[in-house]
Parts: C-alpha cells; structure tokens; sequence
C-alpha cells in the first residue's frame, strides 16, 4: 500500500507520469470489454491515475459520480472525490450530451490528459463507468494506467433482463443487492423479482397478514429430484423452512436498483401457482378445504376461484404491490395454471355460462383481462408467460415467450410487445456442461454458454415492422434446486455474460471465438469481486 502511495506521490512531484505515459502503444489485448462496444478505437498513451484525480460532474449526475469515485477508491485504495467544477485536464469528466441519440447510449474517451465519459442520460453515463471498469487494471500495479480510447456504444434492445426466483428457495436483502450488482456489471436493465409460488410467498402484504405468517413458510422441503414426489420412497428433510421481505426492505432494494437504473418488475402469480395464498386464504380456492405450503416441486392443481372475493384480494395486493414498484410493467404470472378445479367446480362453470365464455381456457383470459383492466386504472401494464395468449390476449399484455419461441411470434404478429426467454437458451437453472456427474443437481435439460451466445432473440419469421415488437430478452433462474447465494451466482455466470453481449450488441458484431477470448478476461474480474463463477463450464467451452 505504501509502494502505490509513493509512486503516485513520485509522479505527481516530477510531473514524469503524464509524459511517460503519452507515447504508450496499446494492443487490441488491452480492451477486453464485454458487451462488445458499436464502435472502440485503439489510440496512442494511458491516462495516469493519480493522488490529485478528481471527477467532475455537475448536480445531475451526482449518483453516478458517487458510484465511480466507491469503484476508482476500491481499485487505487485512496478516496476519489468528486466536484461539480473542475480542470477536465487530468481528471474524469462525466457530461450529459443531447447530440447521443440512444437514451442509453455513451462516449468515453480516454487520452493521457483526460477521461471524459457522455451519455444522452445519466443511464448512458452509468454504462460508460461499466465500460470504464472493464479498462482498470486488475493486478493492483504501482501505477494505475487506463489505455487511450474513443468509444461510442449503445444498446440493441431496450429490454434485458435477469429473472430470480425467491419463492422456491429465498435469499436474503444482502444477496439480492449483489445480484444487482452483478446484473449492473453487465449493463442489465432489468431485475424480474418473483415473489410468489406454491412453496412460499415471500412479500409483505400488510391488509393479508397470514400471506406471510402462514403462507412464507413451509414445514419441510422434498429431498432430491422433484421427479421422485409421487414415486414410492420419496423423502423429505422434516425441517421448516421459509422467509419473506418486509415492505421496508423492498423499498430499499428497489431504490438500490434505481441507483443502478434498473428497474424492478415484481411477479405476482395468478391464477395458478397460487397454493401459498390458498393455503393462507382458503376461501379464495375452489374446494374450501384447508391446504398447506407446497412441500414439493412441479405444478400444484390448486387455483384462485374466479370469484369476486378473489378479485378483491388480488386488487388489494396489486394495490400494495404498486406502491412500492414504480415499475409500468407488473409481473402477473398466468403460466401452468391447471384447470381441473374449474371443471369441477359449478361456480367456476357458471361463471363460464354467465359471462358467455367457451371453456375454461377463455375462464382464465377472462381473469387475466380483470386483472389487467384494474392495472391499466393505476398507470399500469400487465406482464405474464405465454400461457396467457390461451383463450385471447388481454389487450394491453407484454408476453413473456418461454416454450420456445411460437408464443413470442404469435404476440408480435398481433402487435403485443414481447421478451424472448425461451427455456434452449435462457432457462439458466439447467446444466450448463454435458458433464453432469460432476456438476450439482439440476432440474434437467442443458444450456452451455455457447447456447446462451448463440440465441438470436428475432425471430426471422418476423417482418421488420413485426420485429420492432421483440423488446428485448431475458434468463430465468428457477430455485427448485439452487437453494444458496453462492449457487445463485455458479448458475448465473457466465451464462449471464453471454447473454450480454447477445442483448447489447449488434448481431452483426458477434463472435464466438473473440467473445472466448473477451470472456476469459471477465472471469479475472469475478476472481476479483469474489464471485462464484462456473470455471469448469468456462473450461469445457474454450476447449
């Protein structure tokens, strides 16, 4: 530490760093940036990171100049400041530039004399400090040098997501801000928080206590594969297990996201994927019996009665829910909701006869069009699983097209916006190498990195105009078997780093061989920021 303290001390005094520095010849290997940038011009020098390197940033860019000058004082062990004036000269320029034409569009331009770093937006700005970050030094050198470039990058789409299931298995406070974190490093915008399931509900709804007192937790969970529930000799571990998240700590994640300009959309399941409630509830099912937590995995064939009380309670829910998300879009689940209690049921069949619908496919469209008429009222949009184009498609609905790519084509040809998470490609809970004697439990399936790379999110049976409907693409990380942080992360990345690229550059712009080489660099940075990344899925792709 004192080494690094005395050459900055010696540069500054002699003047010597600057000068030394500005003839520096720079290498292709000196810009490993993931997702690959538009445009990157190699240049002549470095810029010298020293004791008196300030940032500059007026008021409206204070957050992100917070959080360059927490990154630049971790890396250089010295406290960065930043103010709203200054010499560029030396120091690191932020700057809002209205001649950017991408809301998330940047420029960073580095020389041995500066750094500037512009955006359209403080957004734009952000992902040029992600970029920057990507250009510091990671083996902690005496001096610290960042080599001379003009970038100019934006996103190809708008849309790029990362999904977490907390129902199945929960994570505390601390490890959803470091997902965050981690979705930030790769220039995601946005953060799928799925809240609520047959084997936990895990949000605060304060006018529904028993949603947490009684539906957050189960009394034991099944051991080994979920395939075994119904075979002789399936086991379970006899231990309660559960969790939810205040109402003050969803406000706070989600402030801590903003910070990171990502936005949180919430799930909330409806109709099916709803025994915790039920269970909590059970004058909102379709029996009246008293169920409990789902102790299993797979699909439960309990479902919200499409009765008035049920909508009053979700309306009440939705109601806290988008209080505390500013988010437009609102999670409301609608996939593998089986109708058997509704053919059962002779309220559920005369609610079918009374509202003139065909059977309980359009049952559910009809539930699914209630709820989304109620958002709509509150300056909101639904979001649901391709399960909710079965019986028609609400009319203001985003389609989340997870068995493959068919529901996405159908939603973007009735001009419905979409996201691409087909379970080939963004489905990260799967195996991630063939070899899987050695990796942990899986639900099934494979999903290599590669595959991730390879995923084109357009369908080519779009027209253009068809096509400006995919917004963008996501992966869904389902917690059936992922029951820790640290697992989290294993199946995570670098999955999530391929899908990056695959969501920011162009398609143009991809390639598998270079990405390799890119991707082996990001990993030092995981090292770095003591992340659990799958090394032996890395291994198995670059041989």
């Amino acid at each position: 530490m004192k080494q690094i303290f005395l050459s900055f001390a010696l540069c500054v005094l002699f003047g010597a760093c600057s000068t030394k520095y500005a003839t520096v010849v720079n290498s292709s290997g000196d810009y490993q940036i993931i997702p690959k940038p538009t445009s990157l011009k190699i240049n002549t020098g470095r810029f010298v990171f020293d004791v008196n390197t300030k940032i500059i940033a007026n008021s409206a860019l204070t957050n992100e100049a917070a959080y360059l000058s927490n990154l630049l004082s971790n890396v250089s062990s010295k406290k960065v400041v930043f103010e709203n004036e200054g010499a560029a000269k030396g120091n690191i320029s932020l700057q809002l530039d209205p001649s950017i034409t991408n809301k998330e569009g940047y420029k960073l331009s580095v020389s041995h004399n500066g750094i500037t770093i512009s955006g359209k937006t403080a957004t734009g700005v952000f992902y040029g400090i992600q970029t920057l970050s990507q250009l510091l030094p990671l083996d902690n050198p005496a001096v610290v040098t960042i080599p001379a470039t003009e970038i100019e990058d934006s996103p190809r789409y708008v849309y790029r997501g990362m999904h977490l299931d907390v129902a199945r298995h929960f994570f505390p406070t601390v490890f959803i801000k470091k997902y965050i974190d981690i979705l930030a490093m790769h220039k995601m915008n946005t953060f799928h928080w799925h809240l609520t399931e047959d084997q936990g509900w895990r949000i605060e709804i304060k006018k529904y206590p028993k949603l947490t007192s009684i539906g957050a937790f189960r009394k034991e969970t099944i051991v080994g594969h979920g395939n075994t529930w119904d075979k002789e000799g399936v086991q379970y571990d006899g231990k309660p297990y559960g969790g939810f998240y205040t109402q003050e700590e969803v406000k706070d994640i989600v402030a801590y996201a903003a910070k990171r300009h990502i936005t949180v959309i919430p799930e909330i399941e409806l109709p099916g994927h709803s025994l915790a409630a039920i269970t909590a509830y059970p004058e909102l099912g379709n029996t009246g019996d008293q169920y409990e937590v789902g102790t299993r995995w797979g699909v439960f064939p309990e479902i919200y009665a499409p009765s008035e009380k049920t909508f009053q309670f979700l309306e009440d829910v939705l109601t806290e829910v988008i209080a505390l998300f500013p988010s437009k879009l609102i999670h409301i689940g609608g996939d593998e909701a089986p109708k058997v209690q509704w053919e059962h049921s002779q309220f559920a069949q005369d609610v079918i006869k009374r509202e003139g619908l065909k059977d309980e496919h359009e049952l559910q469209s009809y539930f699914i069009r209630r709820i989304e008429k109620f958002l709509n009222s509150k300056g909101r949009n639904i979001i649901g699983w391709d399960e909710i184009l079965e019986g028609g498609l609400a009319p203001n609905a985003t389609v989340m097209s997870w068995r493959g790519i068919k529901g996405g084509i159908e939603a973007a040809k009735q001009h419905h916006n979409v996201i691409m998470t087909p379970t080939q490609f963004c489905y990260f809970d799967f195996y991630q190498t063939k070899d899987k004697a050695n990796e942990p439990l899986a639900i099934g399936g494979l999903t290599t990195v590669e595959d991730v790379y390879s995923f084109e999110p357009t369908p080519s049976e779009l027209t253009v105009e068809e096509s400006k409907y995919i917004l963008g693409a996501q992966a869904n990380v389902w917690t059936e078997y992922i029951k820790t942080p640290e697992h989290v992360e294993y199946m995570v990345l670098p999955r999530l780093t391929a899908l990056s690229e695959v969501v920011w550059s162009s398609k143009e712009a991809r390639d598998w061989n270079d990405f390799q080489k890119r991707l082996n660099h990001i990993t030092k940075m995981y090292d770095a920021k003591n992340l659990n990344y799958a090394k032996h899925s890395l291994l198995n792709e670059v041989e």
